[in-house]
This record gives structure tokens, C-alpha cells and sequence, in this order.
């Protein structure tokens, strides 16, 4: 905290996205005393990184990122007049069921305790393993657009996104108003999405606008001559970076030349501190991705932690920003600040707005399903990028008897990088899966290991105000055996 000999808190928020602000300004407002922890340096979360500096620019950027960028700005202004304590530049490594975090500031790491906590802690995009993504010039399309928001950078070079989601074509039609050179965008969704677009219009005519937007990226890509294809089998190519991209389609293999590409299958909910707490987790058969399992109000299975907004399941900006409410309606009626009967009446219009996002949602779940072949990494392909494990190795692995996922985990290192496995569980486990011809429910994830987030030694030794009694403990919740996850 600002003050960091303060031990304790009545709400601690972590993440300061759409769902963070919204639960954090609320809370506030009811009376709440409600610290939000933030590792980016201003409030906006991915969605709205860096929405105050650039809103007040009058350069192109501000053009590029778009209307829908820019309503982050009422709800950044509002969360500042809250009332609510921001301590940006904060890396929340431990949560502990009764209430305990572990955060690093500004080279210093100390401990304080909330009475109940929100997990904001948001989405992140799915991996995606195919031959070469390792090579330097690859990376996710969040993360371009991540520099753009940041410091207005983008790619100068040929460059090719490719995946499925509407992350895809959004940053494709930012980058070629930016200027960026694309040499094609390789479309892997199953179903034409122009096509499906068209034809859901008159089911959700109450989302005509966020569709049409959508078509209209892509319209303006096919004007200004952007190669837009359908591929599956991706592999980058390259000896020191990438230098082209190779694909199959229309039943022959195909080559681009690119000098940057640009990754992207959807998104899936970050939940490694849910994880590493032991909550309760269901496999979402329609995200094909793990999520805690929550009540109405984004309670966890843990009495005093709640997830709000895409952490719980992705539900998009708008449906984060109710959802962070509800879980602040839900910290104050706990806290005693409002009745039950308050709570009720004031979730009533969150949760109208709520069900009238659910039908886009469903649609979007559906048309951008990830494709088997993406989910099936070819043999040598690198799965674990800190350890780099293949795809080949771990179903050896399997075939010699390892059928327990902490099991390849402890024979193939899978997950004990620094990333704790963000960017090889889920599909480790969905190898191990298809190996033992199971599901993702049966096989589980990882038993993560804290802290969640890289920290030193020395910091972890020079804890700000713990004194001998009050020392973090680096062991796992265990919670409920028979609970895989």
C-alpha cells in the first residue's frame, strides 16, 4: 500500500480492469474501505491499458484505438473520484484463504490482510503452439496491441495475424490504419465468419451494431487489398526469426513471407491464483477453457474470495463491468456496509444488463470455437516454452505410464517456468487428455506452487512488516482432495 506498514484492509480488489474498477468504485461508494492492487502503472486493466494518457492526445493513435476504447475514460475518471485507495505498480503474489496477500512494490514485498477479497484478475490470451512459435518476431496479437495502447509502437515490418476471435481481425484493421504492412491474415475458425455474421443478424438484432462493426473490419481489410485466408496446420519458418508463414489451404500448403507474426485463438480466464488457492473449477465446454466456479454474486468456493469479470468466465468489457458490481454489492452486504434486501434491489438492473449481453456471447463462443487441429500440436512442436518440452516428448511420457498431469509435470518440468504454466496447461493437459481418450474434467490442471509471480528471494527475506510470527507460507491450500483443480 501506499503506506505499507498498514496490516490490513476491509476489501482488496485485485486487477484494475473494467470488472476491478467497477467493483472498487462501488464498493467505495457504499462505504467500503477498498484497496485496489494493480500491476500496470495507471488503471484500464488490457482492455483500457493506458485510457487516461491517450484520451488526452490528439495524434492518430487515439483515432486507430476507436469508440470503443475510449468509453474506458468514464469509468477510469469515475473509479479515481471514488474514494477508492489505487496502488498501481503492484504484483499480487500470494492470496491465502483467510484473506492474506502477498504483494511487491517498488522493490519491496510486505503482506496485508483483507476481510474479503475480489480476483479481477481478467483474461489472457489462449496459447497457441504451432511449429516455430518460439522464433524471435512471433507473438500474441493482445500483445501488439498492448504496445500500441502503451507507448503507440507497432510493427514496421511485413507482418501476419493469424487465429480466429474477434481480438484477430480488431487489431489487423488497427494495424493497417496504423500503417503497419500486412502481408495476409489466415483465418483458422472452422466457420466462415462473414457468413455466420449475416446470418445471425436477425436472431440478435439487439447486437446489429457490435455486428456490423465486426463485418466492417473486415470489409475495410478485403478494400484495401489485405490478403484474408482460410488455413489450418500453421507453422512459422525461419533460422534466427521468423521469416515466412507456411499453412495449408484449399487442400494444398501454402507460404507468406512475414518478418512479424501475429498469434491469436481467443481468450481464456486467468485464474492462477484461484488455482494455486484450490477453488473449485469446472471445464467450460463452450470457452474450452478451466473457470472457478462461482455463485451469482462471483463467490468462490473460498468464504472470502469472489471473482468478478472475465476471470470467472469470458463475458467481454461491458458484461465485466456488471459483474465487477455485483461482487462489490456482494463484499459490502458481507462487510455489513448495505442489508441483503439493498443488495437485491440494487443487482436488479446488473443483472437485466447482464442477460442481454448472454445471446452475443453464446454466438461469439460458438462461431469462434478453437479448431481440433489447434488444440493437437504436432509432435516437435515446442509446448512448454520455458523448458521447452515438445508435444512429442510428453505423449512418450504418457505412453511409458505418467498419466497424472503433476505427474508430467514433475518428469517433463512442463509448468515449473516462470510463466507457473500459464502458457502450457491447458494444453498439456489437453495432450493427456487425447492420450488416455478422456476428458479435460477427468485429467485437471497443475498443482500450482506459490508465489504466482516471479519474486526474489531477498524480497520474500525483507518482508516490509512481517515479523516472525506473520511470515507468508509457501504451501499449497489443499482443500478438497477430489478436487482436480
Amino acid at each position: 500500500m501506499t503506506d505499507a506498514t498498514r496490516p490490513n484492509c476491509e476489501l482488496a480488489i485485485v486487477g484494475g480492469g473494467p470488472a476491478g474498477m467497477a467493483a472498487a468504485a462501488l464498493a467505495a461508494e457504499l462505504g467500503v474501505e477498498t484497496v485496489l492492487f494493480d500491476e500496470q502503472p495507471t488503471p484500464g486493466g488490457q482492455v483500457y491499458r493506458n485510457i487516461e494518457a491517450n484520451s488526452r492526445t490528439r495524434d492518430a493513435l487515439r483515432d486507430i484505438l476507436g469508440a470503443d476504447y475510449a468509453k474506458g475514460l468514464a469509468l477510469a475518471e469515475h473509479f479515481r473520484s471514488s474514494g477508492a485507495v489505487y496502488e498501481p505498480l503492484s504484483a499480487v503474489w500470494q492470496v491465502s484463504a483467510g484473506g492474506k496477500l502477498g504483494v511487491s512494490q517498488n522493490g519491496k514485498a510486505y503482506l496485508t490482510k483483507a476481510r474479503r477479497v475480489i480476483l479481477a484478475t481478467g483474461a489472457m490470451e489462449r496459447p497457441f503452439p504451432i511449429p516455430g512459435w518460439t522464433l524471435p518476431g512471433v507473438m500474441g496479437a493482445g500483445a501488439a496491441q498492448t504496445l500500441m495502447k502503451a507507448s503507440g509502437v507497432v510493427p514496421d515490418r511485413p507482418t501476419i495475424v493469424a487465429g480466429s476471435g474477434p481480438l484477430a481481425y480488431l487489431v489487423a484493421f488497427q494495424l493497417m490504419k496504423a500503417g503497419t504492412p500486412l502481408n495476409g491474415i489466415i483465418d483458422t475458425s472452422e466457420k466462415s465468419v462473414f457468413g455466420a455474421g449475416l446470418a445471425a443478424i436477425p436472431l440478435l438484432s439487439g447486437f446489429a451494431g457490435d455486428l456490423f462493426k465486426g463485418l466492417s473490419w473486415i470489409a475495410a481489410l478485403r478494400k484495401m487489398r489485405v490478403p484474408i485466408l482460410k488455413g489450418r496446420k500453421l507453422a512459422a519458418e525461419g533460422v534466427s526469426r521468423v521469416e515466412a508463414v507456411s499453412f495449408e489451404s484449399g487442400g494444398r500448403r501454402q507460404r507468406l513471407p512475414a518478418s512479424i507474426l501475429l498469434l491469436h485463438e481467443g481468450v481464456i480466464p486467468n485464474n492462477q491464483i484461484t488455482a494455486s488457492l484450490r477453488c473449485k473449477h469446472v471445464w467450460d465446454m463452450a470457452q474450452m477453457a478451466w473457470r472457478p466456479h462461482t455463485d451469482e454474486w462471483g463467490a468462490t468456493s473460498l468464504d472470502l474470495v469472489a471473482v468478478a469479470g472475465d476471470g470467472a468466465g469470458i463475458g467481454g468489457s461491458r458484461a465485466a463491468v456488471h459483474r465487477g458490481r455485483l461482487a462489490a454489492l456482494d463484499a459490502a452486504c458481507r462487510l455489513g456496509r448495505i442489508s441483503r434486501g439493498e443488495r437485491d434491489e440494487r443487482a436488479r438492473p446488473e443483472r437485466r444488463a447482464l442477460q442481454r449481453e448472454a445471446p452475443f456471447r453464446t454466438f461469439l463462443d460458438r462461431i469462434y470455437r478453437p479448431a481440433e487441429a489447434v488444440r493437437r500440436p504436432l509432435e516437435d512442436t515446442v509446448v512448454c516454452r520455458c523448458e521447452e518440452v515438445t508435444a512429442g516428448e510428453l505423449r512418450a511420457l504418457v505412453g511409458e505410464g505418467f498419466t497424472d498431469i503433476n505427474q508430467l509435470k514433475s518428469f517433463s518440468r512442463c509448468g515449473m517456468g516462470q510463466c507457473q504454466g500459464r502458457m502450457c496447461g491447458s494444453t498439456v493437459a489437453g495432450i493427456l487428455a487425447e492420450s488416455l481418450a478422456t476428458d479435460m474434467e477427468s485429467v485437471g490442471y497443475y498443482r500450482l506452487r506459490l508465489p504466482v509471480k516471479p519474486l526474489p528471494v531477498a524480497l520474500l527475506a525483507e518482508l516490509g512488516n512481517a515479523d516472525s510470527g506473520s511470515r507468508p507460507s509457501l504451501q499449497v491450500v489443499e482443500g478438497d482432495p477430489s478436487q482436480r483443480i
